[in-house]
């Protein structure tokens, strides 16, 4: 079961991570290349391809997230956390703050009050891929 929920896991972030990969280094930068009204009808067109697929991506993304956390974290030693459950702990909460982000976008119609672009969250994201390969070194 932990096998088939890693994979559905790592297939959900990497649609959510495609998408912002590509918003944020492709996309934002074709405003130099076609008329604001060109622009707005493209990612109109763009992001109503992206409504129907990353919201569900990053709710399968931080459900199954949370599953795997609590299967992998482990029991909390006398002397403290160790290096991996600190990392572990960071990528959990940056994971969260970004499904909570997207959740409450999508769902309540709710916009962020600050990093409001992609770019923060994208950044977020290679954070946490970064630290899913540093905590088990």
């Amino acid at each position: 079961m932990y096998d088939l929920i890693h994979i559905i896991h790592l297939y959900s972030v990497f649609i959510y991570a495609g998408f912002l990969f590509t918003d944020v280094l492709f996309f934002s930068r074709m405003k130099t290349n076609f008329s604001p009204a060109e622009y707005a009808a493209l990612r109109e067109i763009f992001m109503g391809y992206v409504k129907r697929v990353v919201p569900v991506a990053l709710l399968t993304a931080v459900l199954s997230g949370i599953y795997l956390f609590v299967q992998v974290f482990g029991e909390i030693a006398p002397e403290g956390l160790s290096r991996f459950q600190v990392l572990l702990s960071i990528k959990g909460f940056l994971g969260l703050w970004l499904g909570m982000r997207g959740i409450l976008q999508k769902f309540f119609g709710i916009e962020p009050l600050v990093f409001k672009q992609h770019t923060f969250p994208f950044i977020l994201v290679i954070v946490i891929i970064l630290l899913s390969q540093v905590m088990y070194l």
